[in-house]
């Protein structure tokens, strides 16, 4: 299923960002297969694959406009590694350890409990859960 430009475009508008060409190419790749989790990295070689002459510095800064618009969730863990997830809804993910992808986990049966009392002034805005997974011998 892919997104005409002019949906996509209306998207970024709605989002508060102009939809340059580099924006909506970078856009098409992101959104126009269903939701997915990927690094900058991997969108970068996609769009290059699909010729795109776009650099990373500049994927790097459009997921990150994306994601301060609210069209991209940033998964960040070990520091350094981070995906972006097209499922912007409160989920959370398996992390596949042979791989290195993600996939959701749903959160209909999920519950959290325990959490330690939260600091004055403060409310949880999100709770990030990544579970790590390896293959069994």
């Amino acid at each position: 299923m892919s997104l005409h430009e002019t949906e996509l475009a209306g998207r970024l508008r709605l989002a508060g960002l102009r939809p340059t060409r580099q924006r909506l190419s970078l856009a098409q790749i992101l959104f126009g297969s269903g939701d997915r989790h990927v690094s900058a990295e991997a969108l970068h070689q996609e769009a290059l694959a699909a010729k795109i002459n776009v650099s990373l510095a500049t994927v790097y800064n459009t997921l990150n406009q994306f994601k301060a618009a609210g069209l991209l969730r940033e998964v960040a863990f070990e520091g350094d590694r981070s995906f972006f997830d097209t499922n912007t809804s409160n989920h959370f993910h398996y992390y596949l350890e042979e791989t290195g992808g993600l996939v959701d986990i749903g959160t209909e049966t999920l519950e959290v409990t325990g959490l330690p009392a939260l600091p004055d002034g403060t409310e949880i805005d999100r709770i990030d859960i990544i579970v790590r997974l390896r293959k069994t011998v």
